[in-house]
């Protein structure tokens, strides 16, 4: 089972308490000395839009590189991905939506224009050697158009893999997925796209994100997304209480003997000593537990 664990980035993107450098470079090493195979360190977008990730390619000239970790990050087009080249990272991420509504109110783009975009991203990628992994946002629902046709999420899915993306993300945005949605969509994208190169991506925004996981184990999923202490939300989902825990996940996955080669207790003490920066508690559920056993 491989976690990626994407709480530098998509966790800390939204926090509105300015995140010192050095306490993001300290969060990632804690992760990286947590066993994690995988770790989405920052993203390099507009710092206009995104101001807590305008120091990405200092995170990345600081963080200790631990042998059997790759460090990614996000990029929204050839700009970025310039600059996430110069700041050595071992692969990328794009994004596109499933819903027209929300491609266009989070990038100004068409579904078919942000494609394009990353036509180009792919092709210039390969060229410098870097892995592309990708998402596919509101897979589940869309806070502006409600239910998504399955087959729209596999159409873009189809289309990410075919200009090179290794893996997608199917992505549940706002946290409205539940276990009965997820055979569904599974099933129209792996009639496009192999399992093994797809990974689910849950919110946990109404409670269901471990159910959700529960219901895709059973279904041959192996990779999933998650953010230590459930750091992250959507701007778009008034009440979202973050990403799937990190803690919370590897509880129940130890609890089922599956091995992730991720130390629980190690996960714990890195969004311990995050939450001290964040100026609020964590949402994970497991340590909120052991919070209040201390």
């Amino acid at each position: 089972m491989t976690i990626v664990e994407v709480g530098p980035r998509d966790g800390l993107q939204n926090e509105a308490a300015a995140i010192a450098t050095a306490d993001k470079i300290a969060f990632v090493n804690d992760l990286s000395d947590a066993g994690h195979s995988v770790i989405e360190v920052s993203a390099f977008v507009s710092p206009k839009w995104v101001p807590q990730m305008a120091d990405a390619a200092e995170i990345f000239a600081g963080i200790a590189r631990r042998s059997g970790t790759r460090y990614t990050a996000l990029v929204p087009n050839l700009a970025g991905l310039t600059r996430a080249i110069d700041a050595r990272v071992d692969e990328v991420a794009i994004f596109a939506a499933a819903s027209e509504s929300f491609s266009r109110r989070n990038i100004n783009q068409s579904i078919a224009e942000s494609l394009d975009t990353y036509r180009a991203v792919c092709a210039r990628a390969k060229e410098a050697g870097l892995p592309v992994r990708a998402y596919v946002s509101t897979a589940f629902g869309c806070p502006f158009e409600g239910a998504i046709e399955p087959s729209a999420v596999a159409d873009v899915s189809a289309a990410l893999i075919e200009m090179g993306a290794y893996q997608v993300a199917v992505s549940d945005t706002i946290g409205i997925g539940h276990p009965g949605q997820v055979p569904v969509v599974l099933d129209a994208v792996t009639a496009r796209v192999p399992l093994d190169r797809v990974a689910l991506h849950f919110h946990d925004t109404r409670g269901t994100a471990l159910a959700n996981v529960l219901t895709a184990l059973d279904l041959g999923v192996t990779t999933f997304d998650s953010s230590a202490g459930g750091l992250g939300g959507c701007p778009y989902a008034p009440g979202a209480t973050g990403n799937l825990a990190t803690e919370d996940l590897l509880y129940m996955l130890d609890g089922l003997g599956i091995e992730t080669g991720v130390s629980l207790d190690k996960v714990l003490a890195a969004s311990r000593r995050i939450e001290e920066k964040l100026g609020h508690p964590l949402a994970s559920r497991y340590a909120a537990a052991e919070r209040a056993r201390r």
